[in-house]
């Protein structure tokens, strides 16, 4: 991690230079050295401004990045605004802990959830994606309603859980299985 425990952060047009013409921009490019593995994702709840969930999509060599307000759900009656927010460097995914000097909110960050992704589907405005984590599995899917405002869903499949609120049942990390406010030792 960068000095002062802050978060690399990754503006998507050195992410596409790096990356090359010919790379493309496409999620399910989660490969290295020739040999096919699926994408990572992350879900990282974060204390800042206003207490949100960083959901995280790997695309090559940076995690793409939305932020939920009120975090993923397992019921798919449930529609999250999912605002896009700059993309970011793989290893902004591995941290938990608090930012030092953060200006508002108390700077801590839990992973809250993480695992694999298999994109299914992914065009203009939309990417469709089977999740393998330790809260969220099963079938989701991104949609662009507006220039910065996404929806997140899940699908309708074995993993649904109609009426469920897993942010509330489940709010402690899955790496040290603090919540954020333990993690400030309050």
């Amino acid at each position: 991690m960068p000095a002062g425990g802050r978060v690399a952060v990754y503006h998507r047009s050195q992410y596409q230079a790096e990356r090359g013409p010919d790379s493309g921009a496409s999620l399910s490019r989660g490969h290295t050295e020739g040999v096919a593995a699926l994408p990572r994702f992350v879900v990282q709840l974060h204390d800042a401004t206003t207490l949100h969930f960083d959901f995280r999509l790997q695309s090559g060599q940076v995690l793409r990045s939305w932020a939920v307000p009120k975090g993923p759900s397992l019921d798919p009656g449930i529609r999250r605004l999912a605002v896009p927010v700059e993309d970011h460097a793989l290893t902004a995914g591995e941290f938990e802990g608090v930012h030092d000097g953060q200006q508002r909110g108390s700077g801590a960050v839990i992973i809250w959830d993480e695992g694999t992704a298999e994109i299914v589907r992914e065009g203009p405005g939309h990417i469709s994606f089977v999740l393998h984590g330790r809260k969220l599995s099963g079938g989701f899917a991104l949609t662009r309603t507006g220039e910065q405002r996404w929806i997140l869903v899940k699908v309708r499949d074995e993993d649904a859980r109609p009426g469920s609120d897993i942010v509330t049942e489940r709010p402690a990390s899955v790496r040290s299985g603090r919540t954020w406010q333990e993690l400030l030792g309050r």
